[in-house]
């Protein structure tokens, strides 16, 4: 690693340059303030934003008579009484507005006729979810943000810089210290607020939907600077994530839109529907929520009613291929290349790890329970509650993107404390320092080992035991493998040092989830206990998760509702 030290300093530093990442930054520089944003990967290449093929939820009632308190009320009902109901109420009440910024941007929202087109998705009562096209409506969101950014002064991007601690000072956040992926040297940044916007966590899972950079460091980064997490136990699985035959070159979440809008019949492996056995209706139209979905195929799997390769069966046979031509274009050939007719057989699918609705605990301006720091996107935790509303990802993202930058720039003040550069020198000396890799182990082995453990003993279905010794596993991992895992300076490259990195932020938010996961004793929205497969009603408040001198500190919370009651439907907003 190379000894030369590199200073920044700005107004706001965002972290993480996915849809909520870029649109607090185009945020914070519209109102006044110097931005550094910044990524691991590519700027507007990285993320969760750019790899969602499907719909974005929000009330604009082109299609049919709808309002935001309609797009609410859904929302709450699909968190099982948990949501932030003032973090959820802003979520839909400012999503047409995002919406319509980013059509006059040129995002292109797929029109009928005069008006934006809306489709149906799970969970939502109207057809409420806009689209640029079903495989493509992420990357569409991305490169117009990415365009938007070129053209907003004021906005510095630097891409594969890697922050690995935040820095504060008299309890406050002022910096953050970072890794330069290129080079090998460290980079400290004087900031007066810093935005997460990182991402989620659903790559510690073996089977997932994430993108490479999404191993927890939102969470981790605020948990060592002292700020509160909340709802960790709450990760969401995607019910009909791809299974077989082999799929290449398309997202294995393909699916959904499909289903919806042909009705595609979901089948156990003596081919019959299942979902009723289940407490949802389904019967074709994909209306059963994401969460009783994951948990019904995985049931009919364990009752010896599985698929061949072990999940369920997704089929469309009862469609011709005008149907499906007619729905989805070229998509049909592209499924063709992969040897896939779905007009003869169908395919397989199970659930897969796809959300987090848990993360930094935040108020209504994005502003996290440490002063000078605040979050947005998926790093955002409550306003989900136990269940994400199907279409709710990219609103959320660009949504709180948005407020996270805006209140981020009015809090900041102009004047640069020189001091928080100085300030990160004990994490400089973190990042130089160095061991031997133990005994041939490698980052790939103990991560591997990681996704396992999660997706054995804190994935869909949950036990006090299997919980138990998962979190005696990370503890162990904690303690003994990575110290001894930290690699030398050898190498003018940064990469055996950003996979230590990344192994800690992941060992320390899969801590979090198990904490949490054992201390909620029900089952609930996505966390589902097969010890206790009731929900209780007396556990009907919210889990806050911080870091102390000895550990993770566990604390319940009431939930957060209304202050006030939602304009009703048809008023005046």
């Amino acid at each position: 690693m190379s000894d030369k030290l590199i200073h920044l300093k700005t107004d706001i530093l965002v972290v993480g340059a996915g849809g909520a990442g870029m649109y607090a930054a185009i945020a914070a520089a519209r109102n006044g303030a110097r931005v550094l944003l910044l990524d691991k990967s590519l700027i507007g290449r990285g993320g969760a934003t750019i790899m969602a093929q499907m719909t974005v939820a929000v009330a604009i009632g082109e299609q049919a008579p709808d309002h935001w308190t309609d797009h609410l009320a859904d929302t709450l009902t699909a968190g099982r009484g948990l949501c932030d109901e003032e973090l959820a109420a802003t979520l839909c009440r400012e999503g047409p507005d995002r919406i319509r910024e980013m059509d006059e941007w040129g995002v292109n929202w797929t029109r009928e006729g005069n008006h934006i087109k809306q489709v149906t998705a799970p969970g939502h009562q109207v057809p409420r979810c806009v689209f640029v096209d079903f495989l493509n409506t992420g990357p569409a969101v991305a490169r117009t943000l990415r365009t938007r950014i070129a053209r907003t002064d004021g906005i510095t991007r630097i891409s594969n810089l890697s922050v690995t601690s935040l820095v504060t000072q008299n309890g406050c956040v002022t910096g953050a210290v970072a890794l330069d992926l290129g080079e090998g040297r460290p980079v400290t940044i004087a900031a007066n607020a810093v935005v997460l916007a990182a991402g989620g966590l659903t790559r510690l899972y073996q089977r997932n939907s994430a993108s490479v950079n999404m191993g927890g460091d939102s969470y981790a980064l605020a948990l060592r600077a002292g700020a509160d997490l909340i709802d960790m136990e709450f990760v969401q699985f995607f019910p009909i994530g791809h299974l077989a035959p082999r799929l290449v070159g398309m997202d294995p979440i393909m699916w959904d839109p499909f289903r919806y809008k042909l009705g595609g019949r979901l089948l156990n492996g003596n081919k019959e529907e299942f979902i009723e056995r289940y407490g949802a209706t389904d019967s074709g139209t994909y209306t059963a929520p994401r969460d009783v979905t994951s948990y019904a195929i995985v049931k009919e799997v364990e009752a010896g009613r599985a698929s061949p390769n072990g999940g369920a069966y997704l089929s469309f046979e009862h469609l011709d291929e005008a149907t499906l031509r007619d729905a989805f274009g070229p998509v049909i050939d592209r499924l063709a290349d992969n040897g896939i007719d779905l007009t003869k057989s169908p395919i397989e699918v199970a659930p897969i790890a796809h959300y987090h609705m848990g993360g930094i605990r935040v108020d209504e301006t994005m502003a996290a329970t440490v002063p000078g720091l605040y979050a947005a996107g998926e790093a955002v935790g409550g306003a989900n509650g136990a269940n994400r509303l199907s279409g709710n990802a990219i609103t959320e993202a660009v949504v709180f993107g948005e407020r996270a930058g805006r209140f981020a720039a009015s809090a900041a003040k102009s004047n640069w404390n020189p001091a928080a550069a100085r300030a990160g020198i004990d994490e400089i000396r973190n990042l130089k320092t160095g061991g031997e890799f133990p005994k041939g182990r490698t980052f790939g082995e103990l991560f591997g080992e990681l996704q396992n453990l999660m997706w054995e003993k804190v994935g869909l279905l949950r036990t006090d035991s299997r919980l138990e010794q998962a979190l005696n596993r990370i503890r162990e991992m904690q303690a003994l493998d990575l110290p001894a895992l930290k690699p030398d300076d050898a190498t003018a490259f940064a990469l055996g040092k950003q996979e230590w990195f990344d192994l800690r932020a992941a060992l320390t938010t899969a801590e979090a989830i198990t904490v949490a996961a054992l201390n909620r004793r029900e089952s609930r929205g996505a966390h589902q206990r097969e010890d206790m497969p009731d929900t209780d009603e007396r556990q009907t408040h919210n889990q806050c998760v911080r870091l102390d001198g000895t550990g993770l500190v566990l604390e319940t919370i009431p939930v957060r509702r209304l202050v006030h009651d939602p304009i009703p439907a048809g008023d005046d907003k």
